[in-house]
Parts: structure tokens; sequence; C-alpha cells
């Protein structure tokens, strides 16, 4: 694989924290429309995978390239959106406030919000049904409401990129498949998305390539090839009563 123009490029990633090892030697070419399924048990480093290609986490072995190149220089080509856990719902911004952010990457220093930006974040917000909801603080939305503000900022963003951790967390059936069918689209705009999941039975339809993890690297490829009994045993070694209920 020399092949130099990934979205996404890990080799050999390896990082510890206080001497204990979160992620070991992960190999991974990661291509341009598809939806990848991060899968894996809590603590697999599956969040600290997406820290560490967003520049936020500093590795202990290996490199990381989008594009290409050094993370750095294509930072702003990334829409991240984080867990619910990592949010200040009580922060005094409204739903207009947040979807804007989408727009500061493509934002000089000097360069305020504009027209141009403004209809990009209505647009983005339409597509998600959350028009109305403009001027309300974020803390007074439900679950399913708040994900599709912070998906919304990654539409407003127009980026290359999608790293979603955990985006359908408290959100309804008909919101989730809204979002879903979004992420399609994307991916066959020649977008990258990469979503941490943790419901099984969805993956297969969810998802055309799946990526399992545990600490290292267990299966990587199309779903339909990787997504077996053998490889989602192996990712959840430590929990096979579950397997058994559910497989």
């Amino acid at each position: 694989m020399e092949q130099t123009n990934y979205p996404i490029e890990l080799k050999g990633v390896s990082v510890a924290y206080d001497h204990k090892r979160v992620l070991s030697n992960i190999y991974l070419y990661v291509e341009a429309q598809h939806i990848y399924g991060l899968i894996g048990p809590n603590g697999a480093g599956k969040s600290t995978l997406f820290k560490c290609i967003l520049n936020q986490i500093r590795t202990n072995a290996g490199e990381i390239k989008l594009f290409g190149k050094p993370v750095g220089e294509n930072i702003t080509r990334i829409a991240y959106v984080p867990q619910k856990d990592e949010v200040d719902w009580q922060f005094p911004a409204t739903v207009m406030d947040i979807v804007l952010m989408g727009r500061y990457p493509h934002k000089k220093w000097y360069q305020w919000i504009n027209k141009e930006d403004k209809e990009k974040a209505r647009a983005a917000l339409e597509q998600l049904n959350m028009t109305h909801y403009g001027d309300r603080q974020i803390g007074e939305l439900s679950g399913g409401q708040q994900q599709r503000v912070f998906l919304a900022r990654a539409l407003c963003q127009e980026a290359d990129i999608f790293l979603m951790d955990e985006p359908f967390v408290g959100v309804d059936v008909r919101t989730e498949q809204r979002m879903i069918k979004i992420l399609k689209q994307l991916a066959s705009e020649g977008k990258t998305i990469l979503v941490v999941h943790h419901d099984l039975d969805s993956v297969q339809t969810y998802f055309d390539k799946v990526i399992m993890i545990n600490q290292k690297l267990i299966a990587f490829g199309d779903t339909s090839e990787v997504f077996t009994k053998e490889n989602i045993s192996a990712t959840y070694s430590s929990q096979s009563h579950f397997l058994e209920k559910n497989f």
C-alpha cells in the first residue's frame, strides 16, 4: 500500500497514558466514499483513536497523515461530532451559534461571519429538520435534538472527513434513520466518515466497512467480509456472555 493520498493513514500508531498502553501498533488506510463503523468495547481506544487523528493527543509511536500530509496541514478538513458528555450543555450559546462554529475553519482571524455563512448554517439545520430551533439555547433541547445540532455544525463546515463519536446515543429511531441517510449521502459525494458505534445489530445495515479494535486492531475491511462472529468474539473477548445473547 504505497498510495499516499488516502484521506486518513495511520502507520504503527501507539498511545500510552501513565505507562498503560491504550493503542498498540495501529495500521489503517481509510478510503473516501465509505462509512466506517468503529467497533469495540468500552476502553478499547476508540475515542483515543479519534483524538489522535484530530491532533489532540500525541502518539508514542507511529505517524498519522491526512491526504498524504501531516495532520496539522489538513486539520481543518475534519469535522468532529463529540460524545454528549464532552459538551457543556449549559454554555450560553444558541443552536445557530453552535452550527455557525462550523464556518470558523474557513475564516482568517480578521474575518467575521457573513450572510453566506448564515445561509449555509440554515441549510444544514433544514437538512436535520431543526430550522425552528435556531434561537434555542442548546441545553433546552432533547438528547436527539442536541445530536442533530452537532451534525448540522459538521455539515456546515463542509469538511472532507467526518469523525462521529457515538452520534446515535439518546437519539430516537426516526432521527437515527434521518442521520444515517445523510451520512450515506455524504459518502456518495466523496466524503470519508468514521462512526463510533455500539449497536451490533445495525452494523451491517449502517456501515459498508468496519474497523474493529480492542487496543490493537482486530479486523478491518468490508463489513460483509470482516464483521464475522469470530472477529466479534475476538474484539469483545471479555464480554463473551454478551455475544451469546445477541448472536
